[in-house]
């Protein structure tokens, strides 16, 4: 049985074997591209993927992004409608000046 030194010792021979040989595999890999892109006239803008402007649509969104706020409970209600406003954005015609007395009590 192996002991632990010589194990140790085996996965360093092992891990710069594995670096040699990647280092010759990706050099091929390379030369098998340049040959291609020569081949079809291509260009790294070619193979590059596009860049795209402007918000991303609704299923690509970021994994940080904002869930939906939640609606505001309203301050003012229209007691002959029964309409009701948040007090946010353009105020309802109903309103009127005096909005004292459409006020909701908490």
């Amino acid at each position: 049985m192996a002991t632990y030194k010589q194990l140790i010792a085996e996965k360093e021979a092992l891990e710069a074997k594995l670096i040699e040989v990647r280092q010759t595999e990706v050099a091929g890999v390379i030369e098998k591209i340049q040959t291609l892109m020569a081949e079809y006239e291509l260009t790294a803008d070619d193979i590059a993927p596009k860049r795209r402007r402007g918000r991303p649509a609704a299923g690509d969104k970021p994994k940080g992004a904002a869930k939906e706020k939640a609606s505001l409970p309203p301050k003012y209600m229209d007691p002959k409608t029964g309409a009701t406003w948040t007090g946010r954005g353009r105020a309802p015609a109903w309103l009127g000046k005096n909005r004292d007395k459409f006020l909701i009590a908490e």
